[in-house]
């Protein structure tokens, strides 16, 4: 609980007060006055409320997009591995062709 939400609350309680004793006195200003005070009381609690949230939703997509950042490395090293595999391979295949076809035109002149 963050102090917007202990002073909003702290606010609306004061406020009660005065409007139940300016009430109870007579007093239309002190009870409008109470009256005023829970609402701004309110209003800081809630925002409050929202800044809590706020802090909730950035910790969660931060922990989100770590994990996501991670996958994708994950991701683009294999990918990564893949295409240097498949190069490799591809150029023995083709070192061993050329290879076999050179040794057959070696042979036939010979």
């Amino acid at each position: 609980m963050n102090t917007e939400k202990v002073a909003g609350k702290f606010d609306q309680v004061a406020g009660k007060i005065k409007q139940g004793v300016g009430e109870a006195i007579g007093n239309q200003k002190l009870a409008n006055a109470g009256a005023a005070e829970q609402i701004k009381g309110a209003a800081k609690e809630t925002w409050g409320n929202a800044k809590d949230t706020a802090g909730v939703v950035r910790d969660d997509s931060r922990a989100k997009a770590g994990a996501e950042a991670e996958n994708l490395k994950y991701r683009a090293d294999n990918t990564a591995h893949n295409v240097r595999d498949k190069a490799t391979t591809t150029a023995q295949n083709i070192k061993n062709k050329v290879n076999e076809k050179l040794d057959n035109m070696k042979r036939d002149h010979r």
